[in-house]
This record gives C-alpha cells, structure tokens and sequence, in this order.
C-alpha cells in the first residue's frame, strides 16, 4: 500500500499540485505543500532500488517465541510491567544457544521502566502495540558514564540507563509491525529546563559493545534524550524507522552512532528538537584516551526537519575520530541547519573523509556549517592545545529553496581545516552575505550564490584532495534533476 501510495503520488500528485500553485500568485504559501509532495514520491523511487546494506539482515528466524503477556503483562497503560519485561528476557535467555528466540508485545499499552535485552533475541512489536516509558525516575536505573565521555552528558556522574538497553550483546533485533516507542519525554524535558536533574537523561535505545544489531520498522516518540544510541557497536543496521519529538524539545537526537563501525542508516523519517543523525566518538581527553572511532558509516534515504540541530552532523563528541562517511538522499525542510561539522581547541581527534551528496533542503536557517569553536568541555582538566583535524570534506549535489545563509565555514586559527569540497551546490539564499568563511582550504566549483574567497574555484586535473568513494561516480542525482525546476519556480 505505501509502494502504491508513493507512485501515486509520483503520477498525480506532483503535476497537480504543480498545476494548483502555478495558478496562485501566492506560490510561496503552496510551495510548502509541492515539496511533500516530491519527497514522497523521490522516496518510494529510490527505495526500490537495491539496498546498499545487503550484508545485514533485518529479520531473523527464531524458533522459539513468546508473548509478554506469558508473564502477567497487562497493556492497559496504567499497570508497570518492568518485571514482566525483565522475568520475560530471563526466561528467554535459556534458548541462546538453541538458536535464538523472539519476544512478541501484541496491541496494547504497555507501561515499563528500562529493561536489558539479551543475545540472539528478535523484540517485535503488533503494529498496534505501544511500549511506554515510566514517569518515575527510579524505573530508569543509574548507570556508569561512558568511558569515553568521563562522566554523565549533562552532568557530572552516572546517567539513566536508556528504556531498552543492551550491553555486550550479539545478533538482536527490535522490529515489527511499526509498533511505537514512547519515551514520555515531556517530564524529563521539564527537569532539565528547570535544572533539577541529578543525573544525565536517559535515551530510547542504547546498545553498548554489541554487535550484529538491527533496528527496523518501529516509530520512536517523545524521547528522554537521544532516541537510538549505539555505541562502542559494530554491524549496526537502522531502517525504516520513524522518530518524532517537538521541534522545541531539548536534545532528542535521532540516531547518534557513537565510537561505532559498519553502521548503515536507511529510509527514516525524523522530526526531532535536534540532530537528526549526528555521528560521535567521545569527548576532549577521555575520548582521546579511549580512541575508539566511528568509521565506516553508511546513510541513505532520510526525511526529516529538526528544530535547533541539523539534518545529518558531526561531533562535537569526535575526540576518538571521525571517518569514512557516506551520506546520501538526505532531504530536509524546516530546520536550522542543513550539513554540520562541531568541534573546538581541546577535542583532537579528526572528522575526515566524508562524502555527502543529494541533498534537498527548503527552509533551512543555514545549509553548511563547520563551526571551528562550538565549545563545551566535560571539565576543566581538558588541553586547548590539542587541536582536532577537519579534513576530506566532500559535498556535492545540494540544493535548497528558502535558504537565509549558503554557509558558514570557520575553522580555528592555526588549525585550518583542508580539503573542504564543495560541487554542483545550488541554494536559493535570502540573505545578502550567504557565505563567511575562515580558516579553510579547499575548492568550490559549481555553486551558487558563489562561495567564499579561501575556496579556490576550480579543482585541479586529477586531484586527490576531494574526498570521494572509490567505486562512486559523482553524477547529477534523480532528486537534483527533480528539484531544479522547483527551485526556479519559487524564485519567481
């Protein structure tokens, strides 16, 4: 039905609604409309198309399954079932080695405090059912702080263990019918504007040490803090999966794959108060010491708005190091920023090839931005000295509609960040200074409004300094082709 849906609209949709706001001098006040119209329907033509993440499963046989009800679970919304949850995993732990087993929630609400997963376990979710964080605070254990970050996110000590947790796990898989999970994040977001917190907020999702982890076809909603965390993974694959949080709400990140390797994230829909997907890897000394990178990550596909973040971001966490980054079909609207890089004197570590192209965006504050002094320390104890290194940037294939600025690009004094590259960049800026940059290196060719002067305007004849995937041929995308003449429409 969503197959159908897309074509659809591909077919109807889009030269309708084309033909409605061509006919109306109001164009801007429709042109909001057309635009969902195209995305929905670039989506469902490039879903079809293979998988780029074919190594990774997202369903697995289990022979052996019960239902949490088994266990005395009631899913009226109002009776907490943490021991069910908890007595349930217990149970099921005793087939891990007979060749796995599945935990079925049917329709219901089913109201829970954080409860740990184990190894070889599908979690899947009646698309009717609805897993609910608890509003008490003591249902969400204190855990230790990750060792890469040396104490809690926002304060000092432990944090929250997340709603569902898994640490040092292997083959899981939290799927279904696109059930929900509802974090209830209402009353956390309160305790931290109003500072009376004692410990960092808990997430949705975190696996630690884990691998061979697939999360697909759930909704995530209202989340404590960040909604999916891996960290310390490997063989992490996110698909078709929604999250949704107020764009007011503070910090709920998306996906955050953190100090992780051979990620794949694909055809998600996000609409968050920050970062959509921001990739980490520890933060200033701790992570330094830890020096467990995030490398290899794969991006595809992905809708979204975010209220103060960005569409897809780096850091500011990137002490362990930053690499290996393949961004694609990413297509936002309504959102502060666009492509992010964080960092700042005291991080080291480095953010370097990265590759990110096809993207669309329309109402966005500010498109691209490397910002070179975004702060925030975990302590004192930290050394400015230590620089971080940006380099290996590229980003082609952009364009926007309704952009207030091309891009702010600010790397640090005696630390410029190199090799920033910049193709077939097209965006329809409202201000008068669309670019400011400082402290960069690197080229510019085919953008409009034309970029800052530390960009060179051409890139030398078999140069290496553009960072590109080797089997990848940089061409114009189908979402490009599609959004060009939108973009010159909505200039009229």
């Amino acid at each position: 039905m969503v197959e159908s849906t897309g074509s659809l609209l591909l077919i109807l949709g889009f030269p309708l609604m084309f033909l409605v706001c061509v006919s109306y001098s109001a164009f801007e006040q429709c042109s909001g409309l057309l635009l969902v119209v195209i995305l929905l329907a670039m989506t469902q033509w490039v879903a079809a198309e293979n998988s780029r993440c074919k190594q990774m499963k997202p369903s697995a046989d289990r022979p052996h399954s019960v239902s949490i009800t088994d266990f005395g679970a009631v899913g009226d919304g109002v009776t907490l079932n943490t021991k069910a949850f908890q007595n349930a995993l217990f149970y099921l732990h005793s087939f891990a080695d007979k060749g796995g087993a599945q935990l079925f929630v049917p329709s219901g609400r089913w109201l829970t405090g954080s409860f740990s997963l184990i190894s070889h376990l599908t979690l899947s979710l009646d698309k009717d059912a609805v897993i609910i964080g608890s509003t008490d605070s003591s249902e969400w254990p204190i855990i230790d702080p990750l060792p890469s970050y040396g104490r809690g996110r926002e304060l000092p000590g432990g944090r929250h263990q997340s709603l569902i947790y898994g640490n040092n796990l292997t083959d899981v898989i939290i799927t279904g019918g696109n059930g929900t999970i509802d974090g209830q994040g209402g009353v956390w977001w309160d305790w931290f504007k109003n500072k009376t917190l004692n410990y960092t907020r808990p997430h949705l999702v975190e696996f630690m040490y884990s691998t061979e982890v697939v999360i697909s076809n759930i909704t995530f909603v209202n989340s404590p803090f960040w909604a999916i965390h891996p960290v310390y993974c490997s063989q992490v694959l996110v698909q078709d999966v929604t999250i949704l949080a107020p764009l007011d709400s503070p910090n709920t990140d998306g996906i955050d794959p953190d100090s992780s390797s051979n990620v794949c994230i694909e055809d998600c829909y996000i609409s968050t108060g920050d970062d959509l997907i921001v990739i980490k890897s520890g933060w200033d000394e701790y992570g330094i010491s830890f020096a467990h990178p995030s490398s290899n990550i794969s991006i595809h596909r992905v809708v979204g708005e975010t209220g103060s973040g960005a569409g897809i971001a780096f850091g500011s966490e990137m002490s362990g190091g930053i690499s290996e980054v393949k961004a694609e079909g990413i297509h936002l609207f309504n959102s502060k920023h666009g492509i992010r890089i964080k960092t700042s004197p005291g991080r080291g570590g480095y953010v370097r090839n990265i590759f990110i192209s096809d993207v669309t965006m329309k109402d966005v504050d500010i498109a691209i931005r490397i910002s070179g002094n975004y702060g925030e320390h975990p302590g004192e104890t930290y050394d400015p000295k230590v620089l971080p290194i940006i380099n290996g940037i590229t980003i082609q294939d952009v364009s926007g509609v309704n952009i207030s600025k091309a891009g702010l690009l600010e790397g640090i004094r005696g630390d410029n960040f190199s090799d920033i590259c910049l193709t077939n960049v097209v965006l329809n800026v409202t201000s008068h200074h669309p670019w400011k940059c400082s402290f960069i290196e690197g080229y510019a060719n085919l953008v409009s409004p034309e970029s800052c002067e530390p960009l060179e305007k051409t890139v030398p004849d078999q140069s290496s300094v553009c960072y590109a995937p080797d089997h990848l041929q940089p061409q114009l995308s189908n979402g490009n082709r599609l959004m060009n003449p939108f973009l010159r429409l909505s200039s009229l």
